[in-house]
């Protein structure tokens, strides 16, 4: 019994997105104080639950979230929409309706792991991604297009979790990297968010005004300066020539003798070490000496450690 009304209490949460414990615990006869420790439960196993105290507050889900692929089979989710389409012709009911929404959504991405804009196929998500990325995705591209607040949790890269309320304007795409351009009202400043890095978005239900963003005012780096840059001269060897040709482009590369030869500006940043390194020895720096004995540093401690 108790993970039955687990199971409808995470269906009604993705119909509704957020519910009140005292709706719960009525619906299903039992206390609030049960409610709260089933929703713990739920997050224990990795449902992005949360509870928003105040007024308008109330236990919510990240809408980001969706049922894992397969949950139901597309007999199932055939037979769920039909059902739920002659109960909506009956009854005026917002949660029948929202539940219907969401289910022929389910339906449309069981059968599309990719965003698709035109002619145009992003799959910007990780290896083994079930689809986690491109739900961010669309919350933050449907949040930029409608000038919807977000509630986001967020890593950043050294580990620090934090709660921000966000206003997302931009969405930009560099060095294969997704990021969201947004007004954070946790730090009252415009901040530049990795959508990889968002664990869980939902809409806060508010709207802001949007500012138009000028390409200049985005910190990206997209022109750096010369300080920030550095000549680099690399020897390549064939069989990491592909790798290094998506890296810094075929323009920059060319043959001399049997190995290959690439003069290139390139930001010394903390990852140039690492990008080298992650060619496990195909790629050896000419110049400069500095970074080459940064790099011989880099690997010696690599070996310490293993």
């Amino acid at each position: 019994m108790k993970y039955q009304i687990m199971v409808k209490m995470l269906l009604m949460l993705l119909a509704r997105r957020k519910v009140t414990a005292g709706e719960i615990a009525s619906r299903y006869e039992i206390s609030v104080r049960t409610v709260y420790r089933y929703m713990e439960e739920l997050a224990v196993a990795g449902v992005p639950v949360d509870v928003i105290r105040g007024r308008y507050g109330g236990i919510t889900i990240a809408d980001t979230f969706r049922l894992p692929s397969g949950y139901l089979t597309k007999d199932e989710y055939s037979a769920a929409i039909n059902a739920l389409t002659a109960m909506s012709s009956q009854i005026n009911d917002d949660a029948v309706s929202s539940a219907l929404e969401k289910l022929k959504q389910q339906a449309k991405t069981e059968s599309a792991d990719r965003s698709v804009s035109g002619n145009i196929i992003v799959d910007g998500g990780t290896w083994g991604d079930t689809k986690n990325f491109s739900e961010k995705m669309h919350v933050c591209e449907r949040a930029v297009e409608e000038s919807r607040c977000l509630d986001i949790d967020y890593i950043s890269r050294s580990g620090e979790h934090s709660r921000r309320i966000i206003d997302p304007h931009v969405l930009i795409f560099k060095q294969n990297v997704w990021y969201v351009y947004a007004f954070c009202h946790t730090k009252q400043d415009w901040r530049t968010f990795k959508i990889g890095r968002i664990k869980s978005a939902r809409y806060t239900g508010k709207t802001f005004e949007k500012k138009r963003i000028s390409r200049e005012e985005i910190p990206l780096n997209f022109k750096y300066r010369s300080d920030e840059l550095t000549d680099l001269k690399l020897e390549i060897d064939r069989e990491r020539l592909p790798d290094a040709e998506e890296w810094i482009g075929i323009d920059n590369i060319e043959p001399r003798g049997d190995k290959f030869v690439a003069e290139v500006s390139v930001p010394d940043d903390d990852g140039l070490v690492s990008k080298i390194l992650g060619f496990a020895g195909g790629i050896r720096v000419l110049a400069p000496s500095s970074l080459r004995e940064r790099v011989i540093a880099a690997a010696k401690k690599v070996i310490d450690t293993v």
